[in-house]
């Protein structure tokens, strides 16, 4: 639905200026993403063979400022000659807190891929972790690390055995764009 002046009806409903003041303190840990990043990827296959993709990700404020929402991109816009096609994604998160199990809700969707993702997100120690399962069941989790003001490393990780051993399947190398 687009209005009379050009503007995106969902999306100017979708975005906030920022966090409700009453959840700022809680909302500050996926907050301090909000901006435009741009990154490398790299996957790992079982077998050992990596590939690496430069992308890009957008954090911004969504639903009132209760939730952060992102749009990541891999390859960038800029990268590419052709629409997006698997192993390539370009999909989102919404992540809010939820003050009554006190951590962040989370659910990645990515329409290329067809892959949807739940998640519980909670500092641990200094790293953010996301805590979900795989399509297959298998315990899945996704790492902020190393988190700095202008980076921050990103990772995938995945069991098979129940959390005694873990797989990295994805990293990214993210840096904030100027």
């Amino acid at each position: 639905m687009t209005l009379s002046d050009g503007t995106n009806a969902m999306i100017d409903a979708l975005r906030a200026a920022g966090p409700r003041p009453e959840l700022a303190d809680k909302l500050t840990l996926f907050g301090q993403f909000v901006g435009s990043w741009e990154l490398d990827r790299t996957s790992y296959a079982p077998d050992g063979t990596t590939a690496t993709v430069p992308g890009e990700w957008h954090f911004g404020w969504a639903l009132e400022g209760r939730a952060v929402q992102d749009v990541w991109i891999c390859p960038a816009r800029g990268q590419r000659d052709e629409p997006v096609a698997p192993p390539a994604e370009w999909g989102t998160v919404v992540r809010f807190y939820d003050p009554r199990i006190d951590a962040w809700r989370a659910t990645w969707i990515g329409p290329v891929s067809g892959v949807v993702h739940v998640f519980v997100a909670r500092q641990v120690g200094d790293e953010i972790v996301l805590s979900g399962q795989t399509a297959d069941g298998d315990p899945l989790r996704w790492i902020f690390s190393d988190i700095r003001p202008a980076a921050f490393r990103w990772r995938s990780e995945v069991t098979s055995d129940g959390g005694t051993t873990w797989r990295l399947t994805v990293e990214m190398r993210v840096r904030r764009r100027r």
